[in-house]
């Protein structure tokens, strides 16, 4: 005896199976619609992304120099134990040379704090750009959605693409609603500050 449950149960599957079967169909019907962009042209044309890359370069020209001035004092105690070695005695010699191999390893752990694979360069570069990559991501997925594309790749990633049309890119697309979105944020900030004034 088949209860309603099992009809309702059947009745659902068979709707399902429908639209799964027409929605592959209609998708067979129109092809596949693919595009990409360049994400390394995209941001290179982002004044947001210029500033943030500007204040992460001088950031790790402060750190670099911070591990020379240390290289640099390192390289004077070692000349002044040197220097002074003749007039020591084996165990002034042995402590100060405890001092300087601590030094030493102080300058790797900075170098390792600074530019290591968790260091602060590749956390200041997640925290400087991930929000304006999420941003151009965000407008992606939008295109994608109104233009009714299947895949949109990222041809600077590890995707290889060895050939594509200059029809699928959509890149200049991406970049002119990030422009649009740039030029707003800055006349707003313009009524802003003359609205402050007053």
């Amino acid at each position: 005896m088949i209860s309603k449950f099992d009809v309702v149960l059947f009745l659902k599957r068979l709707i399902v199976f429908t639209i799964i079967v027409s929605n592959n169909f209609l998708n067979a019907q129109r092809g596949v619609r693919i595009g990409y962009i360049d994400m390394n042209v995209i941001l290179d044309n982002i004044s947001e992304y210029k500033k943030s890359t500007k204040i992460l370069d001088e950031r790790i020209v402060q750190w670099k120099k911070e591990i020379e001035l240390k290289k640099m004092q390192l390289s004077q105690f070692q000349n002044q134990l040197n220097s002074e070695r003749v007039l020591l005695t084996p165990e002034l010699i042995a402590d100060r040379e405890i001092e300087i191999n601590d030094y030493a390893n102080e300058i790797i752990a900075l170098q390792e704090k600074r530019f290591g694979p968790n260091g602060d360069r590749i956390k200041q570069r997640k925290k400087l750009i991930t929000p304006i990559q999420d941003q151009v991501l965000v407008i992606v997925q939008q295109i994608a959605v109104e233009k009714k594309y299947d895949f949109i790749f990222d041809r600077s990633s590890d995707i290889v693409m060895l050939y594509s049309a200059k029809n699928y890119d959509i890149s200049d697309l991406v970049l002119k609603r990030i422009q649009i979105k740039e030029k707003i944020k800055a006349r707003n900030e313009k009524i802003n500050a003359l609205k402050n004034k007053n």
